[in-house]
């Protein structure tokens, strides 16, 4: 399998045997039909699972010669270190999308100096006799009114700035509506750490991010020195490996309420996630549109009028 997008970025084009495929990611290969005419598996496997489910395809040639024979290959399983290595593998083709004189245009994510570091933490535990998950100790509760209504509108008692800290807490799970404001066209680190032996997977909407960094253990300051800050590959959803962590980069130019979350549902559910609040206080067209004034409007926001386009 030859990779060559990876979320939007034109890749590397690196050839695969086996390709990892965590939750929430998309990938485009090209397989080059060059082998003699016959039918070959395509097999697909879980990864880090005590049982390993495993679903078979066939790739049947029109000129095929006979059946597919023996078994269906088998794939690596639990090997941490490989799928990590092969995460670091995955990097953005620079001179992709048409001849430039410089590649990636103007903007250059490894020179740009970061404003602030954001370190996220996953938890799991019990609150009020219910399993709940949570980050940075939040574990997120729905509120009655959309939070990007509640903001446009300046309704108070839908959720409170700063309702879930820039890093982890240590301390107990308690829920909140959890919204983490941050400033309009800042750029900004973040950091997910895994302390627990699952693998994770999160997704930030409305964004694209740089994948600079993964490794094994506790993250510190000293962990730049591993970050790919020239091809890392932008997507939306990232993986972290067990008692692992993932940094990202990430240049806010998108105002608004954005969901970042876990991508397992019942993690999901059950709190793992929270609002980005991108913030500027300018009320310009040049920033962000008004809503619409045939948006519907629900909960606390039912009534209100908005302006006009």
């Amino acid at each position: 399998m030859k990779l060559v997008e990876v979320e939007g970025t034109h890749t590397l084009q690196t050839t695969y045997s086996s390709l990892d495929v965590h939750v929430g990611q998309s990938y485009s290969v090209l397989i080059t039909a060059d082998q003699p005419g016959q039918d070959y598996y395509i097999v697909v496997s879980s990864r880090f699972t005590s049982q390993v489910l495993t679903t078979t395809g066939v790739l049947h040639y029109s000129n095929s010669a006979g059946p597919v024979s023996g078994d269906p290959p088998g794939g690596p399983t639990v090997q941490v270190d490989w799928s990590l290595n092969q995460a670091r593998s995955i990097r953005t083709n620079l001179t992709a999308s048409g001849p430039r004189p410089n590649p990636q245009g103007s903007y250059h994510y490894g020179l740009i100096n970061t404003t602030k570091t954001i370190k996220i933490s996953s938890s799991a535990g019990q609150v009020n006799g219910k399993q709940r998950y949570a980050l940075n100790s939040v574990s997120y509760v729905a509120p009655d009114t959309p939070l990007k209504l509640a903001d446009y509108f300046k309704i108070d008692g839908v959720f409170r700035v700063g309702s879930i800290s820039y890093s982890p807490t240590g301390g107990g799970i308690y829920l909140d509506t959890a919204v983490m404001q941050v400033d309009y066209r800042s750029f900004v680190e973040f950091v997910f750490q895994n302390d627990e032996d699952i693998i994770q997977s999160y997704h930030l909407n409305g964004y694209s991010f740089w994948v600079v960094g993964m490794d094994g253990g506790q993250w510190t300051s000293n962990s730049r020195n591993l970050y790919n800050l020239r091809d890392a590959v932008s997507r939306s959803t990232v993986q972290v490996y067990p008692k692992s962590w993932t940094a990202i980069y990430i240049a806010l130019d998108n105002v608004g309420m954005w969901n970042m979350r876990s991508e397992f549902w019942a993690r999901q559910y059950l709190g793992q996630q929270f609002y980005l609040r991108v913030y500027t206080s300018s009320t310009s067209l040049r920033d962000e549109f008004p809503i619409p004034k045939n948006a519907l409007l629900c909960g606390r926001a039912a009534g209100r009028h908005t302006r006009p386009l």
